[in-house]
C-alpha cells in the first residue's frame, strides 16, 4: 500500500526557534528545531534539513508546513542554515564544499547527543538540501540511516544549473549566480545574533565572494565538479535512498540514473511537479507526499514492517498528452510501476532519419543542410520552471530547424526511459553545439514537447577533455536526451527538431554554425516504449496532500512572475524578460517581520551575431522590523567575445536609506571550447 502508514495519534509540537549548534572550530551553526510532546521521556528519531535559505524569514513559510507535521508524528526535526547563511556564523564561499559536508557530520553527532533523540536520523530535502543528503550519505555517518532527496543530482557537471551537455546553460548560470550573492549577503536577524548582527553583516558583505567565479573556471567536467557527485561512487552510499524528482523540473534524470547505479536499497519516484515539495506543487496531480515520507523514516528510522521496502523499486507517472502552456495545468495520467531499473520489458524502437521524415529507409540518404537562427528557443520554457514559464506549443520552434516527422502512428507508444540519438553530421566551424529536441504532433498540427538534450560537440568524446572540430569532417555524435515518461496516441506522429542554437538556455558558439545531417542507416533515434503493464495497479493510490501547519503571515504587495518577448524585425534584436519568482512583500506576524524580494533577468541577443548575446540579472531582498530595516541589491551582466566571457557584477547594502557598502567585480575567462 502507498496511502500512510496507520492512522496515529497526533501529539502536541514544541517549536525552538533557534538552537545553536558548535561546530569544533567554534563556528555556530543557528537552526530550527520542532519537537514532539513527551520526547524528553521517550526518546525519537530525528529528520534533518540542512540548506542556505534562510530559517528565519525567507524559508520560514515553507518550513512551518513541514517542520511541525513530522514533529506531531513522532519526529524531531532540524532545520539548519548553512555555514554563512541565515543566523549561522561564518562565510558562503560556494556549493557543496567539503566544510558543507564536515559540518553536517558534526550535526548529525550534535543530534545523536541529544537526551531527546534516539540516535537514528533521516536527512531530506529538496535541490541544495537533496544534494547535500547524497553527499553526505557518501560520507557514512553511523547517525544517518536514511535520506530523502528530491530534485537533486549524482553528477554535478551532467544535470545542475551550470553546463549542460557540455554546453554553458545561460539561462540560469549568470542569475543562479547574482541571487546567491544577494541571498548570502543579507545579515543574520538582530533577534536571533544580538548585537553582533551588524559586525557579521559587514563581514558576510567584505568576504562573500561571487560564486559564478569557480564554475566559470571549470568549463569541464574535471576534479571541482567530480567532488560531490555520488556517481562517482555509488556505492559509498550505504543507507536506503528514495530519489523524487518531476517531469517539469531539471532534474528527473538523476532518478533513474541513481537507481541504475547504486546498488544498495533505493527508490525512485517521478511525478508531473516542477521545482518542489510534491504536496504542494503544480503541474498537478500533487500527493500526499509527507505521508510517504513517514512511511519511509517509519520503516528505515524506527523499524516498522510497513511493506515500503518490498514495493517495486521505481514508479513514475505516466503522462497523457496536454496541450502546450505557459502556465501550469493538471497533467492526465496515471502510475506505473517497474520492480528495477532499467526495466528488461523496454522495447527498444528504432526510426531511421531521412529526408525530412522520421522513420525512412537507407535509399533516403541525403545531406541536409540548416543554418542557425537565434530566436530559436524562444518558446523553450525554463530549465525549472514555476506557475508560469512552461515550454509553449512548438510549432514556430520547429520551422526554425531542420527536422523530421514521422507518419501517423498506427499504435500508441508509452515513452519511458531516454531515447538515444545517433546522428552523422558535419560542421563548418571548430566549435559548435547540437540541440534535439522530440515532440508529439497532434493531429491538428499542434507540436508539444516531449524530451531535448544538447551537446558541446566538442566534448564528443567526454566532458573532461574537449577536442576542436575539424571542418567539414564527418562525425558519428550519440547522445541521450532527457528522461521522460510520456503517451503518445495512435494517429499522432512524432518529430525530431536539430539545430545548432537554443538561446536563451545555452549560450552560443562565438560563430554561426550550418549543419549538415547525413540521412541514412547512420542517423537514427532510438525510444525507449514501456508496454504498459497489470502490474501497474498494484499499489494502491497516494493520498491526496495532508493538511499542514500555515505560518501566520500577511501579503502587503504581490505581483506574480511573468514571462515576456519582444522582437525588432528591423534589426533582429530579441530580448527575453523574465520574473522567475514574481516580487512580494510579505509581514511574518509571530516573527513581526517584512520580507520582499524582488528579481529580474533579461535576455537579448542579435540576430546573426552570436557575439551580441548577454544576460542581466537583478535580485532584491528587504528585511524589516519596526526601525530596523536593511536590503541587499545584486545586479550582475554577462557577455562574450571570440576568446572570453565577461562578468560584472555589483552588490549595495542599505541599512535604513543610508548604503553602507557597495562593490563591483569586474572580470573576464576564457571560453574553453564554449
Amino acid at each position: 500500500m502507498t496511502e500512510g502508514t496507520s492512522e496515529v495519534e497526533l501529539r502536541a509540537v514544541t517549536q525552538i526557534d533557534n538552537v545553536w549548534i558548535t561546530m569544533s572550530d567554534g563556528c555556530r551553526l543557528g537552526a530550527r528545531l520542532w519537537l514532539p510532546e513527551g520526547s524528553d521521556a521517550e526518546p525519537v528519531p530525528a529528520l534533518m534539513e540542512y540548506i542556505p535559505y534562510r530559517k528565519g524569514d525567507l524559508m520560514a513559510p515553507l518550513d512551518a508546513r513541514v517542520g511541525p507535521w513530522f514533529a506531531a508524528r513522532g519526529y524531531a526535526y532540524l532545520r539548519v542554515d548553512l555555514r554563512g547563511a541565515g543566523d549561522s556564523d561564518g562565510i558562503l564561499a560556494d556549493e557543496y564544499l567539503p566544510q558543507e559536508q564536515d559540518d553536517a557530520l558534526e550535526a548529525l553527532a550534535w543530534l545523536e547527543a541529544q537526551p531527546w533523540c534516539t540516535g537514528s536520523v533521516g536527512m531530506i530535502g529538496y535541490s541544495w538540501g537533496g544534494f547535500n543528503g547524497l553527499q553526505v550519505a557518501a560520507r557514512r555517518p553511523p547517525q544517518l540511516k536514511a535520506v530523502v532527496s528530491m530534485y537533486s543530482t549524482d553528477d554535478r557537471y551532467a544535470d545542475d544549473v551550470h553546463y549542460l551537455g557540455g554546453c554553458l546553460n545561460a539561462f540560469l548560470q549568470l542569475p543562479w549566480a547574482s541571487f546567491m550573492l544577494a541571498h548570502n549577503a543579507l545579515p543574520p536577524d538582530p533577534e536571533t545574533v544580538g548585537d553582533r548582527w551588524r559586525e557579521m553583516w559587514l563581514e558576510r558583505l567584505d568576504q562573500t565572494p561571487p560564486n559564478i567565479d569557480e564554475w566559470m573556471r571549470h568549463a569541464r567536467r574535471d576534479a571541482y565538479w567530480k567532488h560531490g557527485s555520488v556517481c562517482e561512487d555509488y556505492d559509498a552510499i550505504g543507507c536506503p535512498v528514495y530519489m523524487v524528482g518531476g517531469w517539469a523540473d531539471g532534474y528527473a534524470n538523476a532518478v533513474l540514473r541513481f537507481v541504475e547505479g547504486h546498488h544498495g536499497v533505493r527508490k525512485g519516484l517521478i511525478g508531473p511537479w516542477g521545482h518542489h515539495w510534491p504536496q504542494d506543487v503544480g503541474p498537478g496531480p500533487s500527493i500526499g507526499f509527507l505521508q510517504e515520507c513517514l512511511r519511509w523514516w517509519d520503516r528505515w528510522l524506527k523499524g516498522e514492517p510497513n511493506g515500503i521496502d518490498e514495493e517495486p523499486r521505481v514508479r513514475v507517472w505516466m503522462q497523457e498528452p496536454y496541450r502546450p502552456e505557459v502556465a501550469n495545468q493538471p497533467r492526465v495520467g496515471r502510475w506505473v510501476v517497474e520492480d528495477d531499473w532499467p526495466s528488461p520489458r523496454t522495447d527498444w524502437q528504432t526510426f531511421e532519419l531521412g529526408d525530412g521524415v522520421l522513420g525512412g529507409g537507407s535509399d533516403q540518404a541525403v545531406a541536409l543542410k540548416h543554418r542557425p537562427v537565434h530566436r530559436h528557443g524562444s518558446w523553450a520554457g525554463g530549465w525549472c520552471p514555476g506557475s508560469v514559464d512552461h515550454p509553449a506549443d512548438q510549432r514556430e520552434e520547429d520551422a526554425l530547424c531542420l527536422t523530421f516527422t514521422s507518419e501517423p502512428l498506427p499504435e500508441r507508444l508509452e515513452l519511458l526511459g531516454r531515447p538515444r540519438l545517433r546522428v552523422d553530421l558535419a560542421v563548418d566551424k571548430p566549435l559548435a553545439l547540437i540541440v534535439a529536441r522530440l515532440c508529439h504532433v497532434a493531429p491538428d498540427g499542434t507540436s508539444t514537447l516531449v524530451t531535448r538534450s544538447a551537446l558541446n560537440l566538442t566534448h564528443r568524446d567526454g566532458h573532461e577533455g574537449p577536442i576542436e572540430l575539424v571542418p567539414g569532417r564527418r562525425y558519428s555524435i550519440g547522445l541521450e536526451l532527457n528522461v521522460v515518461g510520456q503517451a503518445i496516441p495512435a494517429g499522432s506522429r512524432l518529430r525530431l527538431a536539430l539545430s545548432t542554437t537554443y538561446w536563451p538556455w545555452l549560450w552560443p558558439s562565438p560563430e554561426d554554425v550550418e549543419l549538415t545531417v547525413f540521412t541514412g542507416e547512420g542517423s537514427v533515434l532510438e525510444l525507449p516504449v514501456r508496454p504498459p503493464s497489470p502490474s501497474d495497479a498494484r499499489l494502491a493510490p497516494f493520498g491526496p496532500p495532508d493538511q499542514a501547519p500555515e505560518l501566520r503571515r500577511e501579503i502587503l504587495a504581490s505581483v506574480p512572475p511573468y514571462h515576456t518577448i519582444r522582437r525588432d524585425p528591423a534589426s533582429g534584436r530579441i530580448e527575453f524578460e523574465n520574473d522567475p519568482q514574481g516580487s512580494a512583500t510579505t509581514r511574518l506576524v509571530d516573527a513581526d517581520l517584512e520580507v520582499s524580494w524582488g528579481y529580474l533577468d533579461r535576455y537579448s541577443i542579435q540576430e546573426s551575431d552570436p557575439l551580441s548575446a548577454k544576460v542581466l540579472s537583478e535580485r532584491s531582498y528587504e528585511l524589516a522590523r519596526g526601525p530596523w530595516r536593511v536590503r541587499v541589491e545584486t545586479t550582475s551582466t554577462m557577455t562574450s567575445d571570440a576568446q572570453a566571457f565577461h562578468i560584472d557584477d555589483r552588490l549595495d547594502a542599505y541599512e535604513g536609506p543610508r548604503r553602507v557598502f557597495v562593490r563591483t567585480w569586474s572580470r573576464s575567462f576564457p571560453r574553453d571550447h564554449l
